[in-house]
């Protein structure tokens, strides 16, 4: 769109390895492709109070890096309001901002939905989440990391469980989504995983331990899903009052999660992402998420990707219990 002359970037939700490339590839495309890019700091609360910054090419060197993101994130309750978007709007208007690209999850692109019904605003969201659960992208940026992050740990995990005969509960990530719990149960050789999608009853419970420590001389890896009411410490209670002859322990691995250098992987991701987005507002989109599907780029519309909850495969839960003999 030939009107279209600032594109504003930002990044918003909890924060996920990858942003920074992606953030380095919305910028050299924009500016390659004759757009002013300015960073918004601390998302959509930068973007009220007007915490914003032209961005250069030197701005994003040796970024793609490094975890977190360089211009931060915030979650703001003020921007769920009338007069935070009016604000969010009038900063847009100061700063000659002509269109968005959004770096979040879920409640980051349901945002950028809003604003730009409200105020018929050019947005165009990435999918910036750990937790792998946003519909109509195969993989989120941060995902790949945080998987190669978590198997590391409890590869380090198991070394302890083995020598001690221990069963461990390592909770992992993922709110109320299970992808982070499944396949790294899978890939770090885990006797089970407690996923949201599965509503897993302590008979269940029970058998699967009993299965996997039968076969590894009482040790035993159950990855969960954290969750304020049946997180792994509410499992390990229930098992050290049924199996007390077990040696029960808990590892929450909690925000280290989040961190760290960006594997190949999503750095890749990211960096296709945010060129992908560039050329979307090149060819007048508006109101699509960037997402990847069997190897190639789509546009999803904002009203599909929030409303639609993304499939889980629970067929490879049948895959972990196999293996887990």
């Amino acid at each position: 769109m030939s009107k279209i002359k600032t594109i504003g970037i930002l990044t918003s939700g909890g924060d996920a390895p990858g942003m920074n490339a992606a953030i380095r590839a919305v910028t050299r495309a924009g500016i390659y492709n004759g757009f002013k890019i300015k960073g918004i700091y601390r998302g959509y609360e930068g973007l009220i109070h007007d915490e914003v910054k032209e961005m250069t090419t030197e701005d994003v060197s040796g970024i793609i890096t490094r975890g977190g993101t360089i211009l931060k994130t915030a979650r703001s309750k003020e921007f769920m309001t009338p007069e935070g978007k009016q604000k969010a709007f009038e900063t847009c208007q100061k700063e000659e901002i002509d269109a968005l690209i959004i770096i979040g999850g879920n409640g980051s692109l349901t945002g950028a939905r809003e604003f730009a019904r409200e105020y018929d605003f050019p947005c165009i969201g990435l999918p910036g989440t750990i937790d792998n659960d946003v519909y109509g992208t195969d993989a989120t940026i941060g995902y790949d990391t945080t998987m190669n992050t978590i198997m590391e740990c409890v590869d380090r995990i198991r070394d302890t469980a083995n020598s001690h005969e221990r069963i461990f509960f390592v909770e992992v990530m993922g709110r109320d989504a299970g992808f982070l719990a499944q396949n790294c149960a899978i890939a770090c050789g885990a006797e089970a995983a407690i996923v949201p999608e599965e509503v897993t009853d302590f008979d269940q419970l029970a058998a699967f331990m009993g299965r996997g420590i039968r076969k590894s001389k009482k040790s035993c890896i159950v990855i969960v899903s954290e969750s304020p009411k049946c997180g792994a410490m509410f499992y390990a209670d229930r098992v050290k009052k049924e199996f007390p002859e077990y040696d029960v322990r808990v590892s929450i691995l909690g925000h280290l999660q989040r961190g760290g250098s960006p594997s190949a992987r999503d750095r890749i991701l990211a960096s296709w992402m945010g060129v992908a987005a560039v050329e979307a507002v090149l060819q007048g989109q508006r109101n699509v998420m960037i997402g990847i599907r069997n190897n190639d780029s789509v546009l999803v519309p904002f009203s599909e990707c929030i409303r639609t909850d993304k499939r889980f495969d629970k067929r490879l839960l049948t895959v972990l219990d196999e293996l887990s003999i």
